[in-house]
């Protein structure tokens, strides 16, 4: 596949933002060109477009597809997989967020729940220490609370609830007791 400079731009970009988010440049670079190809990909294909190594490529396609950022096809006459991702932007935000809620904050809810329940027996942990633990407990499990009430939105509503902006804040005014 010959890349155009603006996409060579983006492929690379994506690359990098990916390992800002704890994702493999690779896998990031891959998902970006997937995205931007108009046709199914090999993984050889990849390879060579990218230039880098096959086995790289390979264990990059298992993640995507682990994480369901994209599907294998099939091409008549042709007994190799080709790779697609998905062109939904929004589901392709939905499945991320699921992903990273699922991978990061379900399993450190798991942990601070332990924590606030051992808390209450430990007797050299101060009263003030197990007051800030509790408050990021609450914390996060308000943001899962909000992940589960906002994730089956339809992407239209999303949408307008996302351009409303700070309206909301605006409306709902200030809690900040030092303003």
């Amino acid at each position: 596949m010959e890349l155009t400079p603006t996409m060579q731009k983006y492929i690379l970009h994506w690359g990098e933002m990916g390992t800002r988010w704890g994702v493999n440049r690779t896998v990031a670079q891959i998902h970006a060109l997937l995205f931007l190809a108009n046709a199914p990909q090999t993984a050889e294909d990849i390879a060579e477009t990218l230039n880098v190594a096959r086995s790289n490529v390979s264990n990059s396609l298992k993640e995507l597809q682990s994480w369901g950022l994209i599907k294998v096809s099939h091409v008549m006459g042709d007994r190799r997989d080709h790779f697609l991702a998905l062109q939904d932007v929004w589901e392709i935000f939905r499945i991320i967020i699921e992903e990273r809620k699922r991978r990061e904050i379900d399993p450190t809810l798991t942990v601070l729940r332990e924590c606030a329940i051992e808390a209450e027996t430990d007797a050299a942990l101060e009263a003030a220490t197990r007051e800030r633990m509790n408050k990021v407990l609450e914390f996060m499990e308000m943001l899962g609370t909000t992940y589960n009430d906002y994730k089956n939105l339809p992407p239209a509503t999303m949408l307008r609830f996302l351009k409303m902006g700070g309206t909301v804040a605006r409306f709902l005014g200030s809690d900040d007791k030092d303003k």
